[in-house]
């Protein structure tokens, strides 16, 4: 691939290859730091893959290969870690969807690495199952019986959290036959 046209396909995908690089660190500053070697590590290769879909896998994997590394060398697996930040949500309106998206952000944190790592690739991402299985070295039925498995867990995370997300009153009075 022509470094143009390699710079072209960087840019195209730097934000989705920023939040994955989110999903899997859970953590801003180590996102930042992994986003950026990856880049480094992508444009100091030798050879790249010629085809865009190649190319975008092949990145992909370079970040997650990076990312485990990482964790092999401080010799842990990433713990959760339940002191969600809600400051940044202080300046917005209280609506369903910073509601919903917050309940979102903490039941996919409480999901497994695994669990985190499929739906990043293919639902944040939006990997195809083929390329997905390609980048894990997998077949493309357990991609999918992954998929299945990790949308199934957060789906029930989000049934515990559904609990603890209030009505808005004018429903709830509505419910209770108020009509103020």
């Amino acid at each position: 691939m022509l470094d143009k046209s390699r710079h072209s396909v960087m840019l195209e995908m730097r934000r989705k290859l920023f939040g994955y690089a989110c999903a899997l660190s859970r953590d801003i500053s180590s996102a930042e730091d992994l986003y950026q070697d990856t880049l480094l590590r992508a444009m100091s290769a030798r050879s790249a893959p010629v085809d865009k879909v190649a190319y975008r896998v092949w990145m992909f994997r370079i970040m997650r290969n990076l990312w485990i590394d990482g964790l092999r060398a401080e010799g842990r697996l990433p713990e959760f870690d339940d002191s969600t930040e809600i400051d940044d949500l202080s300046a917005t309106r209280g609506d369903d969807l910073v509601v919903n998206a917050l309940a979102v952000r903490q039941a996919f944190q409480r999901l497994s690495k695994a669990h985190r790592d499929i739906l990043a690739l293919v639902d944040i991402c939006g990997f195809s199952y083929a390329d997905a299985a390609e980048m894990l070295e997998v077949p493309t039925g357990t991609i999918m019986s992954r998929i299945s498995r990790a949308r199934t867990a957060l789906t029930r995370l989000m049934q515990d959290e559904v609990k603890v997300i209030s009505l808005p009153l004018r429903r709830v009075q509505r419910k209770l036959g108020d009509k103020r």
